[in-house]
């Protein structure tokens, strides 16, 4: 069977965006296990709570959680095993030096199949203080009214 070309989402972080304001992200590959890659290929991953850190020039993602696979065996994994990114060394050393130096956090933001491989979206990121979360709910809220009214004049 040929692989399928193209982008498919598996899963989401919304949280994300709602608690950080996202810098600069970058795609990075993962190393999963092929019971983790079936459960994954499936949609059973959560990254609500997850985060990425560097570590002895490597950077893992922690709190990933992975759903069993059900047809699995013996050979399924922890769901909440840290799992290895796959980037480049000059990527690792500056994130690794945004991280320590300026208070950034690593934060996973999406997660998809590109052309057979599993794919994820790392945000640097900052955290939003209250009253910037407040800010963007109120942006959102002018937004939505504004094409609310925009779409009543359109049917008149």
């Amino acid at each position: 069977m040929a692989k399928k070309m193209g982008v498919k989402p598996i899963a989401q972080n919304k949280k994300a965006r709602h608690d950080f304001f996202v810098e600069e992200s970058l795609e990075c590959g993962i190393e999963l296990k092929g019971t983790e890659v079936k459960s994954m290929r499936q949609g059973k991953v959560n990254l609500k709570e997850s985060f990425a850190m560097v570590k002895g020039g490597e950077v893992f993602v922690q709190g990933m959680h992975i759903s069993a696979y059900e047809q699995g065996n013996i050979f399924n994994t922890d769901p909440l095993r840290p799992k290895k990114l796959l980037l480049h060394k000059s990527e690792i050393r500056k994130l690794g030096a945004a991280v320590q130096r300026q208070g950034y956090a690593l934060v996973p933001l999406d997660v998809y199949l590109k052309d057979g491989r599993m794919k994820m979206t790392l945000g640097l990121c900052v955290g939003k203080h209250l009253h910037d979360k407040r800010e963007s709910q109120a942006e959102r809220d002018v937004k939505r009214d504004l094409a609310r009214r925009v779409r009543t004049n359109s049917r008149e």
